[in-house]
């Protein structure tokens, strides 16, 4: 059926509306008047495809449309009528249900055209606030005002729940130049669920989730759903209130690391999959707060397609993975942690995103997203695209998802991911591959300049958290601020320390004192950033074997090498970092498919290692010299850093002003040393305040006696010595007894 000649309409314009690809919707459809705006006669025009019949209700007045395509169009022409007015739809659908419904297409627009400029420029730094879906009244009614980016559509249409999946119903309103289409559909309510379908300017469909939806359903499903993220009573001010003024230089600050969906699976029997926000909620930060640990480190809850990238490749740069539950549950999750007195930081993938369809590839049918050149475009390590980090407005999108995660779900900080790929243009790339710079360079400018502008933002609005880069690289001044030339994070993760340590410790115990330098050569560099010490994920995964199953010879002595490392850690300057798991001695390389081997825990020498880990974490908060200078080289000083022969380290933290020191011994062989020679700064008697290899923590036990008394003597630019029995593979920390 041709549709009928409607007087105002252009050529084409009903056609276009039923084909679904209507790029000024409110120019059809709604009240408008025959003639001259201010001219007798009004005619209102309303698109249902489902419905049988549709009215036009006026005050108590009632008015039938006709039906004027067989497709849906339905039309009340008013001829008397001079004026605009309010006006709700009656409708009648298939089920002869009759429904009473506001008209989307008579209100007026609703984005904030200054907001939207200003992310253009590069500018807003909360664009969720001005794009996506919000729940909203609007000119009197509620509902939600949709919105989304997509400069080159030949048209967008809104598809869901409120209209059957069919996105001819609801097209939506093109603000120009900007680029954003937005409609406001009064009663739409929290949980709805919705999608994009953009006619590209080839005339191609394209059906995407919202880039800035809050909320997303379950995988394999890939819709956006409706949030309100104001319905969330918040119950740790206190804490928020602190934060403000938090610095973590000078404070104790030891992480856990979990994947949240393998840490622990619901009991036998259970129909769920994972253990739910709130759950974990009950049985994780608990568990964590138990051992000691400050903060509480997650990988990647930003909504995901794929399990095993483990978070890592995001679509849902505003949307907590739905996988443990709603976005509400998620914040309760967080301020569970604040009132257990734990920090939490999120893994965040600024990067780089998966190529699905759904998601942000080829957003408009353009590289909206992602780099133009497809040199730089994939990233050829992960099958991924990497963003345009040039673009004012993907920096605007990135910054503001970050700004989103510390404000809207009072996260504590973020720890950036593989900052070294975004760094250089060449990463994991031949020649030919890349493209240099202007300057004919590897570094990514446009990368370093939006890294500057990320942190001096967060720094900014959200005082007191915390900005960690995982950066593999010897890149200068990642942890400096940048108006001293540095990208301006608060800390970097010290992968050299982690390479190095890790290979020594893996060395079979013949060979090491061919890798004691390894030991040794983190403290040429110790200060030149701030330094996080990690043993990640990354290192318990892909065959490269759990931490205990890395160390040479037999159980034992492997616990034992355990035992000796994670002591070497705590006392070593820098932050600390864990990885779920390596506090149980876990035998098995991590899966994100299972979850970790809590059986262990039946056996002593396991519940021993975990014994050691909150130990560990006691000292480190309760003795200000194991963290007040973790950033200064006045912290620091070698005693003994020669002992190759014999595999033994030893040195001193200080305080501030040296008012204070532990003294740290480490013995790296599996050989016993009996009257060992230590030397320490003062005499009098020291107390040694941990044995690595105590009976409690699944040691031998056989330091003789925990009191030592100094006695004069010449040793490495000392004059006082302390002997004692040294067990094989164990650390001590010992200080000197107060008067």
């Amino acid at each position: 059926m041709t549709p009928p000649p409607d007087e105002g309409l252009k050529a084409g314009q009903v056609t276009d509306l039923l084909a679904g690809r209507c790029s000024a919707p409110f120019a059809i459809l709604g009240l408008h008047p025959f003639g001259a705006p201010d001219g007798p006669g009004r005619v209102i025009r309303v698109f249902l495809p489902w419905a049988r019949h549709v009215s036009v209700i006026r005050g108590q007045e009632v008015h039938p449309m006709e039906r004027v395509h067989r497709d849906g169009l339905y039309r009340l022409d008013l001829p008397e009528e001079k004026s605009f007015f309010p006006y709700r739809l009656e409708v009648v659908d298939a089920r002869d249900e009759r429904l009473v419904l506001e008209d989307p297409y008579r209100f007026g627009p609703a984005v904030d055209e200054e907001r939207v400029m200003a992310f253009l420029h590069g500018d807003e730094l909360r664009v969720h606030e001005v794009l996506g879906a919000r729940v909203r009244v609007h000119e009197g009614a509620e509902g939600a005002l949709f919105a989304v980016w997509a400069p080159h559509a030949r048209a967008v249409n809104l598809m869901g729940d409120m209209n059957g999946w069919d996105g001819r119903c609801h097209p939506m309103r093109s603000r120009g130049a900007t680029g954003v289409w937005e409609l406001f559909v009064p009663g739409i309510r929290m949980g709805c669920l919705y999608k994009y379908e953009i006619v590209t300017a080839a005339g191609e469909r394209l059906v995407k989730a919202d880039p800035c939806g809050r909320a997303v359903e379950l995988r394999p499903a890939t819709a956006s759903a409706v949030w309100d993220p104001g319905g969330y009573a918040w119950e740790d001010a206190s804490w928020m209130e602190a934060r403000r003024s938090y610095r973590a230089d000078d404070r104790p600050m030891s992480v856990y690391e979990a994947h949240l969906g393998s840490w622990r699976r619901p009991a036998a029997g259970s129909s769920e999959q994972w253990l739910s926000y709130r759950e974990l909620a009950d049985e994780l930060l608990p568990y964590v707060a138990d051992l000691g640990f400050t903060h509480l480190e997650i990988l990647p809850v930003l909504e995901h397609p794929l399990d095993q990238s483990w978070g890592y490749q995001p679509l849902g740069f505003f949307a907590p993975t739905s996988r443990y539950g709603t976005p509400d549950d998620f914040r309760h999750f967080v301020d569970r942690a604040h009132r257990l007195g734990l920090g939490v930081l999120l893994d965040w993938v600024p990067g780089h995103f998966p190529r699905d369809a759904h998601g942000l590839a080829l957003f408009d049918g353009t590289e909206l997203y992602e780099h133009p050149d497809p040199r730089q475009a994939l990233h050829p390590d992960w099958g991924t695209l990497t963003f345009d980090f040039g673009k004012p407005a993907v920096r605007s999108f990135l910054i503001s998802s970050a700004i989103h995660w510390l404000e809207d779900y009072h996260l504590d900080g973020v720890r950036v991911d593989a900052v070294a790929s975004m760094l250089y243009l060449d990463y994991s790339r031949e020649e030919g591959e890349w493209v240099p710079n202007r300057h004919g360079g590897r570094e990514n400018l446009e990368a370093v300049d939006f890294l500057k502008r990320l942190n001096d933002a967060i720094h900014r609005e959200c005082p007191g958290a915390i900005l960690v880069a995982e950066e593999s690289t010897s890149w200068p001044r990642v942890s400096h601020g940048t108006d001293r030339d540095g990208l301006g994070f608060d800390q970097k993760w010290n992968m050299g320390w982690m390479n190095d340590t890790l290979a020594f410790m893996e060395a079979p115990a013949r060979d090491r004192s061919r890798h004691y330098h390894r030991l040794t050569f983190s403290m040429v560099y110790a200060y030149s950033e701030r330094f996080v010490l990690p043993l990640s994920h990354d290192e318990v995964v892909h065959g490269k074997r759990s931490l205990v199953a890395k160390m040479p010879g037999d159980p034992l002595e492997q616990l034992a090498h355990l035992r000796t490392l994670l002591a070497f850690q705590w006392a070593h300057p820098g932050k600390k970092l864990l990885f779920m798991g390596g506090e149980l001695a876990q035998w098995r390389e991590w899966s994100v498919d299972g979850e970790l081997d809590w059986a262990l825990l039946e056996h002593e020498l396991h519940r021993g290692m975990r014994s050691l880990v909150r130990e560990l974490n006691r000292l480190h908060r309760v003795e200000p010299a194991l963290h007040v200078l973790d950033f200064h080289g006045d912290g620091f000083e070698w005693l003994d850093c020669h002992d190759q022969r014999r595999g033994t380290l030893s040195f001193l933290r200080w305080t501030k002003d040296w008012q204070d020191f532990v003294v740290v011994l480490v013995n790296f062989s599996p050989v016993r040393h009996e009257g060992f020679r230590l030397a320490v700064p003062f005499p009098g008697p020291y107390e040694v305040i941990l044995d690595a290899d105590a009976r409690e923590f699944g040691g031998s036990g056989a330091l003789p006696t925990a009191t030592l008394e100094t006695r004069p003597e010449r040793l490495h630019g000392r004059h006082q010595v302390l002997e004692l029995s040294l067990a094989p593979l164990t650390a001590l920390y010992i200080k000197k007894v107060s008067p």
